[in-house]
């Protein structure tokens, strides 16, 4: 233990909290990723293909390397807005606003396919647009590089939102 240790304990259990919050974000992001990708593993292959969708809709081994890279940049932005805290209140509203965005991420899953509902879905994401933009927000007003890695992810959702529209109004 260094000097700085042993006379301020407390800079140990900080030390301690903020990276074991850092787990915490790659878990919480991690598990979403998983379970949503359970929810939507057997719609792809058996209800998905048939649901009418756009020309311009994108090969379904597409999303997988997408969603992949979106979530390690979520995940690697929240860890910095984390890691950038000097007390609590500093980042409690962007990280819960990051909390909620990753529910409503997984509730898209599980409307759109867990219960085969592209109007649920249409809903959901609408919200999560919604929650992405105050998340991105949020994160730049803590560490612009934090906010920028949100972007590609709010793009994204973007598209996805056209695309579940799309879906809607052809009759899926």
């Amino acid at each position: 233990m260094s000097t700085a240790t042993l006379h301020h304990p407390e800079r140990m259990s900080y030390q301690h909290s903020t990276w074991i919050g850092v787990v915490v974000i790659v878990a919480a992001v991690a598990t979403v990723a998983v379970v949503g990708g359970m929810v939507t593993g057997t719609s792809v292959t058996t209800w998905y293909p048939d649901v009418p969708k756009p020309a311009w809709t994108p090969s379904t081994e597409a999303f997988g390397p997408v969603w992949t890279a979106l979530y390690a940049l979520m995940a690697i932005a929240a860890s910095i807005v984390w890691l950038s805290r000097d007390g609590y209140d500093d980042v409690c509203c962007p990280m819960s606003a990051f909390g909620l965005q990753l529910g409503l991420n997984l509730a898209w899953s599980v409307f759109f396919f867990g219960l085969r509902s592209p109007l649920l879905g249409f809903l959901d994401i609408g919200l999560l647009w919604m929650a992405i933009g105050m998340t991105t927000v949020q994160f730049f007003m803590v560490s612009r590089l934090a906010g920028w890695l949100m972007v590609p992810y709010w793009a994204w959702v973007t598209f996805a939102a056209c695309l579940n529209a799309s879906i809607l109004m052809l009759g899926g």
